[in-house]
């Protein structure tokens, strides 16, 4: 292993120097392991089991190794310094459910408005138009991440099969706990194998979807279909009962409906995401009418141009000359339900479903991610085996660089907690998220920003993803050192904590919409819970 550096030897200095040096380290090697992961999503036949698979899992290593390590010194110290990695867990867990979740639904607010119901939405068609009010703006919670929270709390379950012996048991704890730990051991795996089985799932749904949007493009910019050929019978078989469905031909549009439903929402931001970036020509997320008749003309719609002025009004609500991302798609939308229905146009949608599925079958080699300039030039039976090669050297060297540095880290964050006098627990819980977790901080804020309902959801999805992998890859790890090494689990305040931010976490995400006020107060969570563990210490729950 690489130690080359005593942390005892050193003075106080050097040993800043070392974490920062180390902290550093573990930070690139994770981007590497990101970088690797994100690389193999150019190959076909790996692209579902990245997302679902290696992405979680590689995402935890460096937790993963930091807590492995803990537990594998000497056995007289190694009840000791294991409480470096349930700081490290009980840190990481914490901290990303609260700094970058609260921080994300600032970075993604966007105005909320009465739905008419007395409860409140979020309103994603003029996202740059809020004002101050921490009441009155915040981010919209989706399904995806309402599921994501209810797995994480099904995640949770080992912390309390492991807490029923600690609550009871004062004399011999190690070997009262130890087929506890067997139990939730086997948990925690089974946990984990079932959390990859969802993401494989639906990273497979996710890449089959966009890969038919990709085709129908593809299909409209040649000219083979039009835009209401491939999307009209989509749009009329998800959307909504009470939409208007009107026979006059385009000269009714615009119509007033209940809008598109979630999924056909949804289905069209994908299919027509990169084209409306295509035709933001100046980059400021919005066209303008010049821009709106350039598109249904390339598309193979001949709308006039007091018909496309007539759309154009009805969702430029502001008169500011131009509609974003959001209102360009409920106009698409409005069109397409407003598009007449006759006999031809059944007969178009029908050989635009056939054009499209006949396309698909050719299309499975087509690659539609960004290549690497230095790959890019090669011919194509050479790209995928340089994709692979780079990838698997990424993915290599970052894990290489976690597993020689992770177990240095353990001893300087515990030469730390001995230098300041406190616990290893607290050093561990504030310095060893700053390591591992800063690059999902980042993404995190990256995607807030774009405040979009797509982009709020994977942001925030995420954050509890990591939780879950915490869950159950990262306390599996713990499980086992406490069955195979004969360690006790001595952490019940700990357990608390970790726990009931992840209850809190998981009854906020239970409404529809979250405020900046909201996304405060669980920034604040995350030093109330070191106070938390702190007391619970004080009154000997530990």
């Amino acid at each position: 292993m690489f130690p080359s550096i005593e942390p005892n030897e050193v003075g106080t200095t050097g040993l800043i120097w070392l974490f920062a040096t180390y902290g550093y380290v573990l930070f690139r090697a994770s981007e590497l392991i990101s970088e690797g992961s994100e690389l193999l999503l150019l190959v076909p036949s790996l692209a579902g089991l990245v997302g679902g698979v290696v992405l979680p899992l590689l995402g935890a290593v460096p937790d993963g190794a930091i807590m492995l390590f803990s537990g594998m010194g000497d056995i007289e110290t190694a009840q000791e310094s294991l409480s470096v990695g349930i700081g490290a867990l009980a840190g990481s867990t914490i901290m990303l459910l609260t700094i970058p979740w609260g921080m994300s639904v600032i970075a993604g607010s966007v105005k909320l408005e009465s739905d008419g119901d007395g409860k409140k939405k979020a309103v994603y068609t003029s996202p740059k138009e809020i004002d101050g009010s921490l009441t009155e703006n915040g981010v919209a919670i989706t399904e995806q991440i309402n599921q994501g929270s209810r797995i994480m709390m099904y995640t949770s379950i080992p912390f309390f099969l492991i807490q029923v012996p600690a609550f009871f048991m004062k004399d011999n704890v190690a070997k009262g706990e130890r087929y506890w730990a067997l139990l939730s051991l086997i948990i925690c795996i089974s946990g984990f194998v079932g959390y990859l089985a969802i993401n494989v799932k639906a990273s497979q749904a996710d890449q089959e979807k966009n890969r038919r949007a990709q085709v129908m493009i593809d299909l409209m910019k040649k000219g083979k279909i039009s835009l209401s050929g491939a999307l009209k019978d989509m749009v009329a078989s998800y959307g909504t009962p009470s939409q208007n469905m009107r026979n006059e031909g385009y000269a009714s549009i615009p119509v007033d409906s209940d809008g598109p439903s979630p999924k056909v929402k949804d289905y069209l931001s994908v299919v027509l995401k990169s084209t409306f970036l295509s035709y933001d020509t100046n980059g400021d997320g919005s066209l303008q009418i010049s821009e709106i008749q350039r598109f249904f003309r390339d598309f193979n719609e001949n709308l006039t141009d007091e018909q496309t002025t007539t759309l154009f009004k009805k969702y430029d609500k502001d008169s500011s000359g131009c509609i974003d991302f959001e209102e360009f798609i409920l106009g698409v939308h409005s069109f397409l339900t407003a598009a007449e229905s006759s006999s031809s146009n059944t007969k178009e949608s029908k050989l635009a479903k056939a054009t499209v599925e006949k396309a698909l079958s050719s299309h499975d080699d087509e690659e539609e991610e960004d290549i690497p300039e230095e790959i890019a030039d090669l011919p194509a039976d050479e790209q995928q085996a340089a994709i692979k090669k780079m990838a698997f050297s990424l993915l290599a060297f970052g894990t290489a660089l976690v597993l020689m540095f992770a177990d240095p880290m353990v001893d300087v964050m515990q030469e730390i907690a001995v230098r300041i006098n406190i616990s290893p627990f607290y050093v561990s819980f504030v310095l060893a998220p700053l390591a591992s977790n800063a690059s999902e901080v980042i993404a995190s804020q990256y995607y807030a920003s774009k405040k979009t309902t797509k982009t709020i959801t994977v942001s925030l999805s995420a954050l509890l993803g990591a939780a879950c992998m915490n869950n159950t890859f990262c306390l599996a790890i713990f499980m086992g050192l406490i069955y195979f090494r004969g360690l006790a689990w001595q952490y019940t305040a700990e357990t608390i904590s970790i726990v009931l931010v992840q209850f809190i976490i998981y009854y906020m995400t239970k409404g529809k919409t979250q405020t900046k006020l909201e996304g405060l107060l669980i920034i604040a969570i995350f030093p109330l819970s070191i106070v938390l563990v702190a007391g619970l210490e004080a009154l000997g729950l530990d």
